[in-house]
């Protein structure tokens, strides 16, 4: 590869670590980006169709995230949500002024009959993405999680309960109709390296191996495929991963992590405190990789995409003079 082609990068992303990711491969010059989302965290709110993983990557890769949230515009109203709680809605779910110019447009594309991924394009054109953000399916995949209330949608387990339930059982609604779009099957047919971004394993990525089509096609790779374990000496560094992981009996650890990515993933990045299940990883035919996986600012994204780059590269070296 010469120095000045850009390397395909196919990233599998959902929620702010999923979107932290992204910003940092987005901000490599030599990388061309494309991002396969989750949209099972999809649902309706007050009339209108709102996606939240994929607004956060769009919001995040076009500069207006709220940095302090993580989520949502910077510079925010809530008059809407003002105006419909004081007509006795339930306005739980925390959706702002401009956010709701976004929805809107997006239900009045559905009901028009356009397809969510071309909507979505088109979203991130308008607000200067100039990565691709891919839905996973055209479909309607909705994560429902199993509580000793009953089974709730995710956003009203994450969002409205704050995640305190505890989780006995998850599933996806939709996802046996559900087929993989063929924007996300040429992006993994067509990347040279491919990326499991240090996501919850479970409500992030899960829903979108789940779809029919796209476990498949990361299987028969022939590049390399890394993941970043979201886990930190056993503690998720954003979100209810661990607790998750713990709650449905599997191991909430970077080996748990391992775990679910194998054989989709040849290499594991885990942070320097994890160095001691290093062993038990490669016992899974995940080779681990050790370093600084915190990405507390903009160097950070940066410093560990470029890292994942360049271990692909030299896993590209050895395989070719092998």
């Amino acid at each position: 590869m010469s120095e000045k082609q850009k390397l395909k990068v196919t990233l599998l992303a959902g929620g702010v670590g999923g979107a932290k990711m992204a910003e940092g491969f987005a901000s490599l010059e030599d990388v061309d980006l494309t991002i396969i989302g989750n949209v099972a965290d999809d649902e309706a709110f007050h009339g209108l169709w709102v996606s939240p993983d994929i607004d956060t990557m769009t919001y995040t890769l076009s500069g207006r995230i709220n940095r302090q949230q993580g989520w949502g515009l910077a510079d925010e109203g809530t008059r809407a949500l003002e105006t419909l709680t004081s007509l006795g809605e339930d306005t739980w779910m925390m959706l702002g002024d401009r956010d709701f110019g976004l929805h809107i447009y997006r239900t009045m594309r559905r009901m028009k009959g356009d397809r969510p991924s071309d909507i979505a394009a088109d979203v991130a054109k308008a607000f200067g993405v100039k990565s691709k953000i891919l839905l996973p399916t055209n479909d309607v995949v909705q994560t429902r999680v199993k509580t000793e209330q009953g089974w709730l949608s995710f956003q009203e387990y994450f969002v409205k309960e704050k995640c305190a339930p505890a989780v006995k059982a998850l599933e996806f609604a939709g996802i046996e109709e559900a087929s993989a779009t063929l924007e996300a099957l040429e992006a993994i047919a067509s990347a040279e390296l491919l990326v499991i971004a240090p996501s919850n394993p479970l409500v992030s990525i899960e829903p979108i191996l789940a779809i029919k089509g796209i476990r498949e096609a990361l299987k028969k790779r022939a590049v390399p495929s890394i993941a970043v374990s979201p886990l930190i000496a056993g503690k998720v560094v954003k979100g209810p991963a661990d607790r998750m992981m713990s709650a449905l009996g599997m191991r909430a650890d970077a080996v748990g992590v391992a775990t679910r990515y194998q054989g989709l993933a040849d290499i594991l990045l885990i942070d320097h405190q994890d160095v001691a299940l290093s062993a038990e990883i490669l016992d899974l035919s995940i080779a681990p990789h050790c370093s600084d996986i915190m990405m507390k600012d903009m160097s950070d994204k940066m410093r560990l995409a470029s890292e994942i780059v360049d271990l692909a590269r030299a896993q590209g070296q050895n395989g070719a003079a092998a």
